[in-house]
């Protein structure tokens, strides 16, 4: 994949070398930042990067991962043996759902292998949660404990890596953490499970301020960005930064914003290392990744 980037630098415009310095840029990094977090949004998981992501984390590209709910859900989804199909966006979604099928972009799922996939696998772990007050990594770990390798969940437990998902309940497994504790008050001598947030950002903070300098590779917008970038600017902002997106800045909103914009909210230092790749992820990273590994 070497051979790939610097194909790109000898093409020398618009994406082709944006990818390139982003490659240097992460070089240099996995050299010189003591915390290198990976943010990136759940759709993603949904593809053949969930690979990707986990062979970068278990590889030790990374020290940290901040995603979303929609992240675990897929990957555990498919560690239950979910087969996601390639599909096309101009499926037609009311036929897809009488089918019993789930449309995400041009990826098809049947609806039996997401949610309940999901529930059971989250379900068959309930007393390993009862009673406990967990943060989100810590309830990453003890789940991936159980996942294979081949997994984000899994290739993190076993690198000691840590996964903070801020917005645990915007998901499938956050509705099977009600339903476990649902069960609680059925079961004589379980009690309810507790997801301690502030917990992680306890953890996020004491990592961030342990550091010399910070790196983020952030694939994609949302809470999953901004999370990486709000505890940097404690520190005084990220040392280097890679953003991969297709939003755009012209709205305002966060996911569009560049590096640029960061530094103005000390996020992202002014002597940073930094680069934005406007392009579709599933493109880029297989080959940056590759590249860097």
């Amino acid at each position: 994949m070497r051979e790939v980037v610097e194909l790109y630098r000898r093409i020398g415009g618009f994406q082709a070398l944006h990818v390139a310095e982003a490659y240097d840029i992460l070089k240099e990094a996995v050299e010189k930042a003591d915390l290198r977090f990976l943010s990136f949004t759940g759709n993603l998981a949904a593809t053949g990067l969930r690979e990707v992501f986990a062979e970068a984390i278990g590889r030790g590209l990374f020290h940290a991962v901040v995603t979303t709910a929609g992240a675990l859900d897929h990957d555990i989804a498919k560690s239950m043996g979910a087969a996601y199909t390639p599909g096309s966006f101009d499926l037609d979604d009311v036929e897809l759902s009488t089918k019993g099928y789930h449309r995400l972009g041009n990826v098809v799922i049947r609806k039996e292998e997401y949610g309940p996939l999901v529930e059971k696998f989250i379900l068959q772990r309930c007393d390993k949660l009862w009673g406990r007050s967990l943060a989100t990594y810590e309830l990453a770990e003890i789940l991936g404990a159980d996942m294979p390798e081949s997994s984000i969940l899994g290739a993190a437990a076993r690198a000691g890596v840590k996964i903070f998902v801020p917005g645990i309940v915007d998901g499938a497994v956050g509705t099977a953490l009600l339903t476990c504790n649902d069960i609680a008050r059925t079961r004589k001598g379980a009690s309810r499970l507790f997801i301690d947030v502030l917990k992680d950002e306890e953890e996020i903070r004491e990592m961030v301020y342990r550091a010399g300098k910070l790196a983020a590779l952030i694939v994609g917008g949302g809470i999953s960005k901004h999370h990486v970038i709000w505890w940097a600017q404690f520190r005084g902002g990220l040392d280097y930064a890679v953003y991969v997106t297709t939003a755009v800045e012209y709205d305002g909103s966060l996911s569009g914003a560049r590096p640029r914009e960061a530094i103005s909210w000390g996020k992202i230092k002014p002597t940073a290392k930094s680069v934005y790749i406007h392009a579709d992820a599933t493109l880029v990273l297989p080959i940056l990744l590759k590249a860097v590994v």
